[in-house]
């Protein structure tokens, strides 16, 4: 008799766990992009909450994964955006992140006098934090 009971256990032990995966398989988890809430953003909208993302970052990780979203989207952040990024990484104090937001505005410009211009716009802040570019730490 126990033999018995065992492999009508045993046998339908498979449909519980075929009706667990068929449950499971009718529930559809919904999905959220962050970029769903950001679809019509302008491009001043756009500065203001990567300022003060940048000015409430308290960790590298975040400074970084602000950058990372922030040089994501197809367009160039402002001098605001930049000087908010590059005050938060001097702020965790990472000189290295400061130094690559210059690296990934050289990349995001369309030419070398857009970098100039940022460059000189960003003057003052560079050498109130200390930041050199890459140019300037490895002049060759």
């Amino acid at each position: 008799m126990s033999q018995r009971m065992l492999s009508s256990v045993l046998r339908a032990r498979p449909n519980t766990i075929l009706r667990r995966a068929a449950t499971s398989a009718l529930t559809i988890p919904q999905r959220f992009s962050s970029s769903d809430s950001h679809s019509q953003e302008t491009f001043e909208q756009f500065s203001e909450r990567y300022v003060a993302f940048f000015q409430g970052a308290q960790d590298l990780f975040e400074v970084q994964r602000g950058l990372n979203n922030c040089f994501a989207h197809d367009l160039v952040p402002s001098p605001g955006v930049v000087e908010a990024a590059l005050r938060a990484a001097r702020r965790v104090n990472d000189y290295a992140t400061a130094v690559r937001v210059f690296e990934g505005i050289k990349e995001k410009v369309e030419n070398k006098q857009q970098y100039q211009a940022y460059l000189e716009e960003l003057k003052p802040v560079r050498e109130e934090l200390g930041i050199d570019t890459k140019e300037d730490l490895y002049i060759s």
